[in-house]
């Protein structure tokens, strides 16, 4: 009796003299991530530096009142957008950040979310914001419709600026692009050049934008605390 029960825990499963019972025990390491195994790669490295300073930066613009761990939130909004930018950059790729389906899916709920909690929490404070400091008592009614305005479209100004960078920058490369096969070759040379430089620039728009709309939604969660 005291056999059987007991011959569970003998490493008799084997296959060519190998005891496959003590596998086991380094199944766990199998589920640590990769990061884990292997020294990081200079693009970890920057990647991870990157998301640092985002992060510090961030945190200071969502002040001491700022909830903990809300950063990751808006550093993950970044590199979404990000991605989808350069995503759009290669050929035969559609850029969803070009369209407003997904920016105003993007903007809408964060400012929605934002709004909701501000006016149940700290509704005093919201209408503090309708007036700004040192307004002259003639000027309120007109400051508070002109904040109000400016509240609202504060989501269409996020999704807009996004789509339409997006697409003017495609727009034009496209434009040049079906001009090549009319062109001598001395002016094809001129436009490969061109078409670099705006490569290049668009590359540069796809991060600054995404820190932008990233920045924005930062700082319109602090205006709410």
């Amino acid at each position: 009796m005291m056999t059987n029960l007991f011959s569970v825990f003998d490493p008799s499963t084997s296959v060519m003299n190998f005891s496959l019972n003590w596998i086991s025990t380094i199944l766990g390491l199998t589920l640590i991530p990769f990061m884990y195994w292997f020294m990081p790669s200079r693009y970890n490295l920057i990647w991870n530096k990157i998301l640092l300073i985002l992060h510090h930066e961030f945190k200071t613009l969502l002040g001491p009142s700022g909830h903990k761990g809300s950063t990751f939130m808006f550093i993950s909004l970044f590199s979404l957008i990000m991605f989808n930018n350069f995503l759009g950059l290669f050929p035969y790729i559609f850029t969803s950040s070009s369209h407003l389906t997904l920016t105003l899916t993007l903007a809408l709920p964060l400012w929605l979310s934002f709004m909701i909690y501000g006016w149940i929490n700290h509704t005093q404070h919201m209408f503090a914001h309708l007036v700004p400091q040192g307004t002259p008592a003639i000027l309120m009614p007109f400051m508070v419709c002109i904040e109000t305005i400016s509240n609202i479209i504060r989501p269409g100004t996020l999704a807009v600026r996004l789509t339409a960078n997006m697409i003017a920058g495609h727009l034009l490369l496209t434009l040049l692009g079906n001009t090549g096969p009319t062109l001598s070759y001395s002016l094809l040379s001129l436009l490969i050049i061109a078409q670099i430089a705006l490569l290049t620039l668009e590359s540069a728009v796809a991060i600054i934008q995404a820190y932008v709309f990233a920045v924005l939604s930062t700082l319109y969660s602090s205006e709410v605390n």
